[in-house]
């Protein structure tokens, strides 16, 4: 876990690339970005990244101009690496960026991957000795790593550093995502899980009761 005495703002890393699938981690962001209900407002802000400056057109036909390149990310730079799904992950487009997700885990730096990236960190090898998810087990299989006997079948799981998620469960990764970045004390996190994730009213009331309070 992050030290939630740090009130300095940190970078979080979000990775942009074409077809990136735009739900999967729209709530994570959002609320990383957004101060309501935070700990600490303004403790976090988002950053693009793209194996280029070069713009990105995601799966909903979003364009996106990447704020930096992979390789101008540094671990001492950042507070985590966000890694979206996408169709590029399956024809190897993203390898840099599961090269750089191994030096940043190298460094204690949280990564989180959601589907399609999943594979990618399978394919590095750095699922191997890890409890992980994502979309399938047979998904992951076809990478040919080793590290089929760590596969969890859950919508999201956290193992130390990493993060790992199924495509179908944005709110379960916003809420790893959310955890491992201290964004929002722990019964506040659980009544935006109870609004976000299980659709139940009363987590709306309860976290206006926690602004005010």
């Amino acid at each position: 876990m992050m030290n939630s005495a740090n009130t300095s703002t940190r970078t979080v890393h979000t990775a942009v690339y074409d077809t990136l699938a735009d739900w999967e981690v729209g709530l994570a962001i959002a609320h990383i970005n957004r101060k309501q209900w935070q700990r600490e407002p303004g403790r976090y802000r988002i950053v693009t990244v793209g194996l280029t400056r070069d713009e990105v057109t995601t799966m909903g036909g979003v364009r996106i101009a990447p704020d930096i390149t992979v390789d101008e990310l540094h671990p001492n730079d950042t507070a985590m690496l966000i890694l979206p799904g996408a169709d590029t992950w399956l024809d190897g487009s993203n390898a840099r960026f599961a090269k750089k997700a191994r030096e940043l885990l190298e460094a204690d730096v949280p990564v989180a991957a959601i589907c399609g990236a999943t594979a990618g960190l399978a394919s590095e090898g750095l699922l191997d000795d890890r409890l992980h998810t994502s979309n399938a087990a047979e998904f992951l299989a076809g990478t040919g790593y080793a590290g089929g006997d760590r596969y969890v079948d859950a919508p999201a799981v956290t193992d130390g550093t990493v993060i790992t998620a199924s495509a179908n469960a944005p709110a379960e990764f916003a809420r790893e995502v959310l955890a491992t970045l201290e964004v929002y004390a722990p019964s506040v996190l659980d009544s935006w899980y109870k609004l976000y994730g299980q659709h139940d009213a009363a987590g709306f009331f309860e976290l206006m009761a926690s602004t005010d309070a």
